[in-house]
């Protein structure tokens, strides 16, 4: 029996610590990179917590740059969510999915039975111009539809009285995807999670709100958490801004990397050891 080259055991162990830290490169970036990810269920818990309860009359710009009062909103039933203009994925996508249920809403109920508002809470980037032109950039033209830029200085009390909370680490930007209802005297009504709300899970809360009904209750929290998903940005504290995280596709492409070079290292042994077969005794 031929036993393998002792050389080969020392590469092979040295191949595999290579390719683990590979593969461990992307974990241990997030890792140095540091920062608490939100905590869903605490996050859940505070969006419930303010149903029921008035929302403040804080004063926003609209894309035009002109202030705009919350209160002006009251009379009608409101659907509210918050976005960051700098998102590349979630908030583009969850926003457009709004706007096809908040279409099919209107048919249902009318043109001028409840308005919608986007809150762009990452400050001073979300600015009126930026809203303007992501609304632009995903054809948000419907006429009851306003995208607001709060002042710096009233975003945590006013996301605290929608119950919306987000988290920007030097590991990701979290926050709950919700659209919150406020109703015609300016109480939060109902929140609706997930990305693509469907046009029944706010249509059924309108209608009772338009009718004057109470509202049933609501899903118990256990059951709504699988429902809320976080984005998958990271946030650059160098330069102030966010970008996409690449960390799976690293990921996987260490792995592809991985096997490739375990394929091209036995490949390798296996012919040097049939070229030494094939030399001659004492040669």
């Amino acid at each position: 029996m031929r036993l393998p080259h002792p050389a080969v055991p020392a590469r092979l162990a040295a191949a595999l610590c290579i390719a683990g830290a590979l593969l461990q490169a992307p974990a241990a970036a997030g890792e140095e990179a540091g920062g608490a990810a939100l905590d869903q269920q605490a996050a859940l818990r505070a969006s419930q917590a303010v149903v029921g309860r008035p929302i403040g009359d804080f004063t926003l710009l609209d894309r035009e740059g002109r202030p705009v009062r919350l209160a002006a909103y009251r009379g009608k039933p409101l659907l509210v969510s918050f976005i960051y203009t700098g998102c590349f994925q979630v908030c583009p996508t969850t926003t457009r999915s709004l706007d096809e249920t908040v279409r099919a809403l209107r048919g249902r109920f009318g043109d001028s039975q409840f308005n919608v508002v986007s809150i762009g809470f990452n400050q001073p980037a979300d600015s009126p111009q930026a809203l303007k032109a992501f609304a632009t950039q995903h054809r948000i033209s419907q006429p009851n539809w306003d995208f607001l830029s709060p002042p710096a200085a009233i975003v945590a009390p006013l996301a605290r009285d929608f119950g919306f909370t987000y988290q920007a680490t030097a590991g990701g930007f979290d926050h709950v995807l919700q659209v919150t209802l406020v109703d015609a005297q300016g109480r939060v009504a109902r929140q609706v999670y997930g990305d693509k709300p469907a046009a029944d899970a706010l249509g059924e809360p309108l209608k009772q709100m338009l009718a004057g009904a109470p509202l049933p209750p609501q899903t118990r929290l256990d059951d709504l958490i699988d429902r809320v998903r976080l984005f998958c940005t990271v946030y650059d504290p160098k330069t102030g801004t966010y970008r996409v995280d690449y960390s799976l596709a690293l990921e996987i492409a260490g792995g592809i990397t991985f096997i490739v070079a375990m394929a091209l290292y036995m490949l390798n042994e296996w012919r040097s050891q049939r070229r030494a077969r094939r030399r001659p005794q004492g040669a």
